[in-house]
């Protein structure tokens, strides 16, 4: 049976939110210190471009910054910021700000050894609370000395990442991480009042712990500036070889996480500030090939279409597959989390992001399967769709999907141009799977892969009607997000033109 089209409005509901866009996760800070890194980093912010980036590390080892010594048998500090200066450097010159996250602990000042990951976080306490303080505020009064007071201000800083477990703060203590909150976040405004702090960037599992932050930080009078949370969608992860599969929960389901910490602080004098999910996916594991895939942009276009709504910022986990939490990645399609692939191979999401990079700021229509917004300045008019998803199985969900929808465009002329990634279209992994899954590929291997991974493109001029309108019906196949835009064009044809004569005969009556 053929659905009606669903009618566009020509008044705008609002502004479409850009929380998607402001912030984007990242490996280990030190990471960007490397060459494929930055060439990642440059193609997300030419054809995205966000606006901060968050990652691990700013305190570990392997930036540097906490570097003891002895001189004249007397122990002191000396805080050095050679690394730091080149990763931020590198970072404002590709037009995207820090978002801090102050953590891990350097060796030398750490409690104790437990640590995290492949590359050996350290995430205990600090054994002496002012050498750690210290530490902050000599961080911070560097970066505004280098990059000015104003620029520095609008970097969000936050206190530690998922305390809330075991594996990221020993024992999970929740005193202790509140101990570290509030010496941290009286260290920051020693620095500046108008420096931004917050927390306790809590991990899915662990919700109380967002309404008893909120609680110790009304009573102790803590600055508060933000709170951040996490959200994830997988199950527990079923282990192979270099790999986990894992069961995923309906995408709507990170929506309902996003949503948690503003219904918690309803009440509370922090109801008001801003909610930051500070890390998102489905998969919290950097092997799961479900990221590279099809599916994976299709599941997440509804999370991306309504999460503005529900938060003031909502960081992808993460921009690139530079990223070495488990190990050093043994093949170029792994399941990292990235956008991109080493060598900057775009995956499936990556163009759900470049997509809505290219919308406008108006929203007109937003439904199930479909977005659709106009850009003030030009009068474009854009329309993503997406086919949805059956989380139980990959192979599953409809083979077609229709999206009718009657488009306003004014009475001009107007180009259409619709690009489109699928299960075969615009899918490196796919192609990869056929060229035998290649572990390094060579150069020629590499170049039919950044070919596949260009989405699917074609172009006409719609109709318009004399309401002025384009009747879109747009047939979307199994796990397809496509993007079409609408653009006004006048026909500036000469009358003498007739394709007809193309090979210089008259034209037949």
């Amino acid at each position: 049976m053929t659905t009606s089209a669903t009618e566009v409005p020509v008044q705008a509901s609002g502004i479409f939110p850009d929380a998607w866009r402001r912030c984007v996760g990242t490996g280990r800070m030190e990471l960007a210190l490397r060459r494929d890194y930055q060439d990642s980093l440059a193609v997300i912010q030419r054809e995205i471009g966000f606006r901060h980036i968050r990652g691990h590390g700013l305190f570990s080892d392997g930036m540097g910054i906490h570097r003891p010594y002895t001189w004249q048998g007397e122990e002191r500090t000396h805080h050095s910021f050679t690394y730091l200066d080149q990763v931020v450097d590198a970072y404002l010159e590709l037009g995207i700000r820090p978002f801090l996250e102050l953590g891990f602990m350097p060796e030398a000042l750490a409690s104790g050894g437990q640590t995290v990951f492949w590359w050996r976080g350290n995430v205990t306490p600090p054994r002496d609370m002012g050498e750690w303080t210290a530490m902050v505020r000599a961080t911070l009064r560097h970066l505004i000395d280098r990059y000015g007071l104003d620029e520095v201000r609008t970097w969000p800083i936050e206190v530690w990442n998922e305390p809330n477990l075991k594996d990221f703060w020993e024992g999970a203590d929740e005193a202790a991480y509140h101990r570290l909150y509030e010496a941290t976040a009286h260290a920051v405004k020693e620095v500046d009042a108008a420096l931004q702090v917050g927390g306790p960037a809590i991990s899915p599992g662990s919700d109380e712990w967002m309404v008893r932050f909120a609680e110790f930080a009304e009573k102790r009078e803590v600055p508060v500036d933000f709170v951040s949370r996490h959200a994830y969608t997988s199950g527990p992860a079923q282990h192979v070889p270099f790999g986990v599969h894992q069961t995923l929960a309906p995408a709507e389901r990170l929506l309902e996480q996003f949503a948690t910490p503003r219904r918690q602080l309803q009440g509370t004098r922090f109801a008001d500030v801003p909610v930051h999910i500070t890390e998102f996916n489905s998969s919290y594991r950097p092997d799961n090939p479900i990221h590279d895939t099809a599916f994976h942009a299709a599941y997440m276009a509804p999370v991306l279409a309504n999460g503005g709504d529900l938060v003031d910022s909502f960081s992808y986990w993460t921009f690139s597959d530079m990223f070495e939490e488990v190990g050093i990645p043994t093949a170029l399609f792994h399941g990292g989390f990235g956008l991109l692939t080493h060598r900057q191979v775009k995956k499936p999401t990556f163009h759900l992001y470049a997509f809505l990079a290219r919308m406008g700021e108006q929203l007109l229509a937003r439904g199930d399967d479909h977005l659709v917004t106009r850009d003030t300045a030009s009068g474009r008019v854009t329309v993503l769709a997406w086919a949805p998803v059956d989380e139980t199985a990959v192979s599953a969900g409809p083979e077609r999907h229709q999206v009718r929808l009657s488009v306003p465009v004014g009475g001009a002329g107007v180009y259409a141009h619709r690009s489109s990634v699928d299960e075969e279209r615009g899918n490196a992994y796919a192609a990869w799977r056929e060229l035998g899954s290649p572990r390094s590929p060579g150069s020629r291997a590499l170049d039919l892969l950044h070919e596949a991974a260009e989405p699917a493109r074609t172009h006409w001029r719609p109709a318009v009607t004399a309401d002025g309108r384009v009747d879109l019906d747009l047939t979307l196949a199994r796990h397809e997000v496509t993007l079409v835009e609408l653009e006004p064009a006048a026909d500036e044809t000469p009358e003498w033109w007739d394709e007809r004569r193309l090979l210089g005969r008259e034209a037949q009556a």
